[in-house]
C-alpha cells in the first residue's frame, strides 16, 4: 500500500511538473500578449492625447490659425531631423520623409478643403489659388524624393530646396493671408472655420 501511495504521489508530482511546465509557457505567452496589448494601448492613448490637444486648441474661438502654426512647426522640426542625417542613414531618412508626407497630407487637406475655400468666399481668390498651386509643388517634391536615392548627396540638397520653398509658403500664410482672413471674420465665423478645419483634419489624424 505504501509503495502504491508513493507511486500515485510520484505520478501526481510528475503530472504536476508537466502541467507546471505548460503553465509556465502559458504565462510567458500571456505576458507577451499582455505586453503587446499594453504597447498598442499606449500608442492609441498617445494618438488620442494628441488629437485631444489639437481639439483643445481648435476649440478655442478663432484658434484655427494656431493649429496650422503648430502643424507648420511640427513639419519644420522633422526637416531639422532629416537635414541632420548623413548619407549612410538611409532608413532614418526614409522614415522621416514618410512622417513629413503624412503630416503635410493632413495639413494640406485642411487648407485645401476648408481654409482656401474660405479665402475665396472672403474675396481673396488670388491668394487662395496661389497657395493651392504651391501645394502642387509640395506633392512634386515629395514624389521626387520618394523616387530617388536617399543615400545620395543630391537627395539632401533637394530636401533643402524643398524646405526653403515650404518656409516661404508658410511665411505668406502666417504673416499675410491668415491674419487678414481671421481679422475679417467675427468670433462666430472664426469658431465655425476652426470646427470645420478640425473635422476635416481628423479624417487623417
Amino acid at each position: 500500500m505504501a509503495t502504491r501511495s508513493r507511486s500515485r504521489a510520484s505520478a501526481r508530482g510528475s503530472s504536476g511538473n508537466s502541467e507546471g511546465s505548460a503553465f509556465s509557457w502559458g504565462n510567458q505567452a500571456g505576458t507577451l500578449a499582455l505586453a503587446a496589448v499594453a504597447g498598442a494601448a499606449v500608442g492609441l492613448a498617445a494618438n488620442f492625447g494628441r488629437k485631444l490637444m489639437v481639439q483643445g486648441i481648435a476649440g478655442k474661438a478663432g484658434a484655427w490659425d494656431e493649429v496650422l502654426h503648430m502643424e507648420h512647426e511640427t513639419v519644420l522640426a522633422l526637416f531639422d531631423q532629416i537635414q541632420a542625417t548623413s548619407d549612410d542613414q538611409v532608413r532614418t531618412r526614409t522614415h522621416l520623409l514618410a512622417k513629413i508626407k503624412a503630416a503635410l497630407g493632413k495639413h494640406a487637406l485642411q487648407e485645401e478643403n476648408v481654409i482656401y475655400p474660405a479665402l475665396r468666399e472672403f474675396n481673396n481668390a488670388h491668394d487662395a489659388d496661389a497657395l493651392n498651386g504651391e501645394h502642387g509643388y509640395v506633392k512634386t517634391f515629395l514624389y521626387e524624393l520618394e523616387n530617388s536615392d536617399p543615400a545620395s548627396t543630391d537627395w539632401l540638397a533637394k530636401v533643402r530646396t524643398f524646405r526653403a520653398m515650404l518656409e516661404e509658403h508658410i511665411r505668406m500664410e502666417e504673416d499675410e493671408v491668415f491674419p487678414a482672413l481671421k481679422a475679417g471674420l467675427d468670433e462666430a465665423g472664426n469658431a465655425k472655420l476652426g470646427a470645420a478645419m478640425l473635422k476635416e483634419g481628423m479624417k487623417l489624424a
